[in-house]
């Protein structure tokens, strides 16, 4: 059995509906580096990182206070959007938002099943940093929920999961915040 620590990355300096993979805001770097100070006496542990840019420099500050490589992960990244254009995108997350994965499209339960099987497989305790959806999609997955949207974490925040005989627990929640698509 393994803890997760999974970190939704720090405010980004564009929404979904702005930017296809903006860096972090000013804000986005103080929270990166408030975690860090968080999370620093748990380690070292292996440290992952969604590929998106927001995902990755929220992981720096812990990987160099760790002095340790951050594992760039595909299976955590961003739910995939059907369409290339932001403002699009940004309509199409609003709209799926208040849904259940059940009624979404076999591209999108792949993606949520890969992400999944992912945190399952994970042998030992780590940090994963990562985006809402699919902290929402984790702790879906540990409560047998469908509902798309469980809970809205805040940036920098750190909900613990165990990964207990491929079974998801939720041990605690983030912080969570007024989360808004733009």
């Amino acid at each position: 059995m393994a803890t997760i620590y999974v970190v939704r990355h720090g405010k980004a300096a564009a929404g979904f509906g702005e930017h296809a993979d903006p860096g972090l805001a000013a804000l986005g770097r103080a929270q990166a580096e408030a975690t860090a100070q968080e999370l620093s006496p748990l380690g070292p542990l292996p440290v992952y990182a969604s590929p998106l840019a927001r995902a990755r420099e929220t992981a720096e500050p812990l990987a160099a206070l760790w002095d340790t490589a951050i594992t760039i992960e595909p299976r955590v990244a961003e739910i995939p959007s059907p369409m290339s254009q932001l403002a699009q995108r940004s309509a199409w997350l609003r709209q799926v938002m208040n849904g259940g994965w059940s009624d979404l499209d076999g591209e999108l339960q792949i993606w949520r099943s890969e992400l999944v099987n992912c945190i399952q497989r994970l042998a030992g305790d780590c940090v994963v940093f990562c985006h809402f959806i699919a902290i929402n999609v984790l702790v879906g997955a540990a409560r047998d929920d469908d509902r798309m949207i469980l809970f809205a974490p805040d940036n920098g925040s750190v909900t613990r999961i165990n990964n207990d005989s491929d079974r998801l627990a939720v041990i605690e929640l983030g912080r969570s915040a007024q989360t808004s698509v733009n």
